[in-house]
């Protein structure tokens, strides 16, 4: 049994402590952050890599949002998104037989000891019911609470770094956000809920499939769901338009249905959690990383939208009241616009268009809202925009990448009339 206790959170804090200290050493030596070279950043990739567990998720989340980290830092650490290497074969009967006990085997027609995905928390294995149903059985690393609570010691300390060097953004609350999720990512338990309220968010929509939890065969730290058959989005990045834009209406809908009708995010927003079934329709997968937003909140996302239709400062002022901004000068309300703007441009253009040609746009754009806030004194950004932003930031990539050509603000007006009507968040 995986225990939380002093002894294992001091050996992961030494294991970190080791690996990070001579990165840390060897990037004062680059002065910080920002001067520092590419293969800094390569270096902390493949630290977090090996490390595994809650840092390497760590570096998944910074990498997702803007304005965290420097531009080649974000690069390196959103390939841990996918590139995790897997544990072993003896290691999986260990953990398994802790879980379902010394007869697991007996509970399963087959069971593949090699996973076929490999991830921050976790690894996924192919397995048979006995019933012959096909089953995706997602297995906690060992003493992930304990890494939790240690590398949380550690990013602390790195966020703290990077406010003392940067004055842009004030990361307390960001703290504070990413520690909430990741001791919530460490209980299966929690997930399954999770998988229970976007099952009944979805069960009338034809082309969004959720999988359906085994109670019997999970545990705190096992998970055992539906397999759900699909392609790799990439595999689409070639295919033709119609088909490229189908697949882009589809996870618009299926990322930003459930916030809009009942304040509840997918936080972690990349290609790995979704796939194309053959029937056409969106699988969503991995359900650990949910945000579940009050209806303040919504309102505010809502009404800075209306705001800028209407080009009406009073109501944009308004938005970030709700959002609980606390700096209200002009000049700071400017800055923040430049950025939302960007976000909810595709949504204020009543025609058919990209998302954005390349991703260079909000990239220049977020280089120069750093600039401008740092000059300003910087800003505390409200703990609910690290998973919001990410899962925007997450979303435009997808649809750049699928080089999707849609009427946004259709679209967004129809999920809007949608979430109105069902007398849900909005």
């Amino acid at each position: 049994m995986d225990q939380n206790t002093l002894g294992n959170r001091l050996g992961r804090y030494a294991q970190t402590s080791l690996s990070l200290s001579g990165f840390a050493t060897k990037l004062a030596g680059a002065k910080l952050l920002g001067n520092s070279t590419e293969s800094y950043a390569e270096s902390l990739y493949l630290i977090l890599g090996n490390l595994k567990g809650p840092l390497m998720k760590i570096g998944q989340i910074l990498s997702m949002v803007p304005d965290i980290l420097p531009e080649h830092y974000a690069k390196e650490l959103q390939n841990l998104q996918s590139n995790a290497p897997p544990m072993g074969e003896l290691f999986v009967r260990r953990r398994m037989r802790g879980e379902l006990g010394t007869k697991w085997e007996q509970l399963f027609k087959s069971f593949n000891l090699k996973p076929f995905a490999a991830a921050s928390l976790g690894q996924v294995h192919e397995a048979e019911s006995l019933s012959g149903e096909k089953l995706a059985c997602k297995l906690q690393y060992p003493d992930m609470e304990s890494a939790v609570e240690a590398d949380l010691g550690q990013l602390k300390l790195l966020l703290k770094l990077y406010k003392n060097y940067s004055g842009a953004l004030n990361t307390d609350e960001i703290f504070d956000e990413i520690t909430q999720h990741l001791r919530e990512e460490c209980d299966y338990y929690h997930e399954a809920k999770n998988i229970q309220i976007f099952r009944g968010l979805f069960e009338d929509c034809p082309f969004v499939n959720i999988p359906k939890v085994v109670d019997n065969l999970s545990t705190k730290r096992l998970l055992t769901l539906s397999f759900l058959q699909g392609k790799k989005i990439q595999e689409f990045y070639e295919a033709p338009q119609g088909a490229r834009n189908q697949i882009a209406q589809k996870l618009f809908y299926a990322w930003y249905m459930p916030f809009y009708r009942a304040g509840v995010l997918h936080g972690d927003p990349h290609f790995g959690n979704y796939s194309v079934a053959d029937t056409g329709s969106i699988n969503m997968m991995d359900f650990g990383c949910v945000r579940i937003f009050d209806k303040t909140f919504i309102e505010g996302v809502v009404l800075l939208y209306r705001s800028f239709l209407e080009n009406n400062p009073k109501k944009m002022q308004e938005a970030y009241d709700l959002w609980g901004f606390q700096d209200q000068r002009p000049e700071v309300l400017e800055v923040l616009n430049l950025w939302a703007r960007y976000l909810y441009g595709p949504l204020l253009e009543d025609r058919v268009r990209l998302i954005d040609s390349d991703g260079l746009a909000g990239k220049e754009i977020a280089k120069t809202v750093h600039k401008r806030l740092k000059e300003l004194g910087g800003v505390k950004p409200p703990k609910e925009f690290v998973f919001m932003d990410r899962a925007a930031v997450g979303l435009g990539s997808a649809f750049i990448r699928l080089k999707a050509n849609l009427n946004w603000h259709e679209l967004f007006e129809d999920i809007l009339k949608e979430a109105k009507s069902s007398s849900a968040a909005v």
